[in-house]
């Protein structure tokens, strides 16, 4: 019984890593945000001073993004060394995916925030088909 649950617990400890280093190194899909900032750009006829408050916007965003980003790497970091260290699902490892989990949170709030404040830019027509964007964006299915 006990060398099972040994076997079936490194069987998830390796198919974690796969799953998280796939999503490193193989995982370059583009956001959905980018390819709203993309709709926003050239399919909305934004003016002058919607585009000014737009790159602001998405400066600030992007400064804000690649911080969460490095949260994330330095977690993943952590989750590594915590599995090396246990060889198991401990204390460490819970405690690192805890923390990877709430980067990530972050960052999804973080960028839904973003969203609704480049909609906040819109006058209500470019807003309506902003909307119809957004939730293609979430709801298409992805190659």
């Amino acid at each position: 019984m006990k060398m099972a649950l040994r076997t079936l617990l490194v069987a998830f400890v390796a198919a974690l890593i796969g799953v998280l280093a796939g999503r490193t190194f193989l995982d370059h899909q583009k956001p959905p945000t980018n390819d709203i900032h993309a709709f926003i750009h050239e399919q909305l006829d934004l003016d002058v001073r919607q585009r000014q408050e737009l790159e602001e916007i998405e400066r600030q965003f992007a400064a804000r993004r690649t911080a969460l980003e490095a949260e994330l790497r330095a977690g993943n970091a952590l989750l590594a060394a915590a599995i090396a260290a246990e060889k198991g699902a401990g204390p460490q490892v819970e405690a690192a995916v805890d923390r990877c989990h709430e980067v990530m949170g972050r960052l999804q709030k973080e960028t839904l925030a973003h969203v609704f404040a480049m909609r906040r830019l819109l006058r209500p027509e470019q807003a309506q088909k902003f909307d119809r964007a957004v939730v293609k964006a979430l709801t298409e299915d992805t190659p």
